[in-house]
C-alpha cells in the first residue's frame, strides 16, 4: 500500500510548519507539499494528481472566501479537504460543510485536535466541531449552481467577478478570446444569470459572511 501525499495550503509559514509537524506524528506520508497562495495551490494540484488530502486555509492570497474549496471540489471531487480557518463562527463551519469540506479545524485548535481531525478524514470519515448554525437552503442552491461549472469555467467566473474583460481573461489563462466568450456564455446560462454583474454577486456570496438571493 503506497503512502499518502498531503498538501498544506496556508500563507503562514509557521502555521504550515506546525501542521506538518503534527501530521508526522499521525500518519506515515510519502510527501508533504506546501502552498502559500491560490495560484500555488492550483499548480500543486495539477502537478500532483496523487495528492490524497488537502488542508486548506480559506484566507490565502487569491482566495475569495470559499472559492478555493469550491474549486477543489469541482477539480477533484474525490479529494478530501480539511478547512483551516481563524474564523470559526458556527455559520462559517456550516458553510464549509455545505460546500463540500470533509472537516474543519479552527486555527486556535490544539495540536491533538489537528491530529484527530486528520486521522478521521484519512480514514474516510469527517471531522467538524459541534455546529450550532442551521443548514442554509440558499447555500445548498449556490453549491448546486456552482457544481454545474467545469473547473475552467469556475476559474473564468472568478476572473469575471474580479472585473476582468474577456481579452484580459484570455491573456491570463492563455486562451483565445473567442474561447473565453464561449465560457462566459455557458457560465451565465448554467448559473441562470442575465449579466456578468449577477454572476459576480454569486461569487461575492462565497465570502464567509456572504449571502445571495437565489431568485435574483
Amino acid at each position: 500500500m503506497s503512502l499518502p501525499k498531503i498538501l498544506v495550503a496556508d500563507d503562514h509559514p509557521l502555521f504550515r510548519a506546525a501542521v506538518l509537524h503534527a501530521l508526522r506524528d499521525v500518519v506515515d506520508v510519502q510527501a508533504t507539499l506546501e502552498a502559500a497562495s491560490v495560484s500555488a495551490l492550483t499548480a500543486a494540484v495539477d502537478e500532483h494528481p496523487d495528492v490524497e488530502l488537502v488542508l486548506l486555509d480559506l484566507a490565502m492570497p487569491g482566495a475569495r472566501g470559499f472559492s478555493s474549496l469550491v474549486w477543489l471540489r469541482g477539480e477533484r471531487p474525490d479529494l478530501p479537504v480539511l478547512v483551516i480557518s481563524s474564523n470559526d463562527h458556527p455559520r462559517v463551519i456550516r458553510r464549509a460543510q455545505q460546500f463540500g469540506a470533509a472537516g474543519f479545524i479552527p486555527k486556535s485548535a490544539p495540536v491533538d485536535a489537528i491530529r484527530t481531525a486528520v486521522q478521521a478524514v484519512m480514514e474516510g470519515g469527517t471531522s467538524f466541531p459541534p455546529i450550532t448554525a442551521e443548514r442554509s437552503e440558499r447555500d445548498a442552491q449556490l453549491a448546486a449552481r456552482l457544481a454545474q461549472l467545469t473547473p475552467q469555467q469556475f476559474r473564468v467566473l472568478l476572473a469575471v467577478a474580479d472585473g476582468l474583460l474577456n481579452k484580459q481573461i484570455a491573456y491570463e489563462f492563455g486562451l483565445a478570446e473567442n474561447t473565453v466568450k464561449v465560457h462566459v456564455t455557458a457560465i451565465l446560462k448554467k448559473l441562470e444569470c442575465h449579466s456578468r454583474t449577477q454572476a459576480a454577486v454569486l461569487v461575492k456570496a462565497l465570502e464567509p459572511e456572504g449571502d445571495f438571493d437565489p431568485a435574483a
